[in-house]
């Protein structure tokens, strides 16, 4: 199988240089970062438009995406056909309707709760504060996703410690390779 391209989408405030996204990235010269413009209050529209022109230029990439990240890949799927990307692995979704979420983002709520159309794995941990256990489960069920709890793994990012996260790159590597 040649290569699959792999897009990093990281959520709010971007993925900092000891997040496991930039970590990959960094290793993996296949692997491309989508910047946005405004990564402290987005306007959910704009993301949805910069991802889509990252797909063109790489179609049939696997998704990276990690909390607010998630909502834009659902907010994607929802509005474009099916068949442009591989699949998606979708870590920590935040949920954009709960009081924890951030204030800033725009048009990210509600949580569009509609099948992907493509392979997808949703990785959460029992104790993020940015979704309940519930919700993220509903979020996995309604996109079609096969769902990985791992525990109280925080928000699944640099602070919770999970540094470099070979078991993530795992994961990554069955949707790549379509197991």
């Amino acid at each position: 199988m040649t290569e699959t391209p792999v897009l990093i989408l990281p959520g709010l405030y971007d993925s900092g240089p000891e997040h496991w996204q930039t970590l990959w990235e960094r290793t993996n010269p296949g692997f491309h970062r989508v910047v946005q413009r405004e990564w402290a209050r987005p306007e959910c529209a704009e993301w949805v438009a910069t991802l889509d022109a990252a797909i063109a230029r790489h179609e049939g990439a696997v998704l990276v995406a990690h909390s607010s990240a998630c909502a834009l890949v659902a907010h994607w799927a929802a509005s474009h056909p099916a068949g442009r990307v591989r699949g998606a692995l979708l870590v920590a979704p935040s949920d954009p309707e709960a009081p924890a979420y951030p204030k800033g983002p725009t048009g990210f709520s509600p949580m569009p709760l509609v099948r992907l159309g493509f392979p997808s794995i949703v990785v959460m941990s029992a104790n993020d504060v940015y979704v309940t256990p519930e919700r993220g489960t509903a979020f996995a069920r309604a996109w079609g996703s096969t769902l990985l709890t791992i525990g109280d793994a925080g928000h699944i990012n640099a602070q919770s410690g999970h540094g470099h996260w070979p078991a993530g790159l795992e994961l990554l590597r069955r949707l790549r390779d379509g197991s």
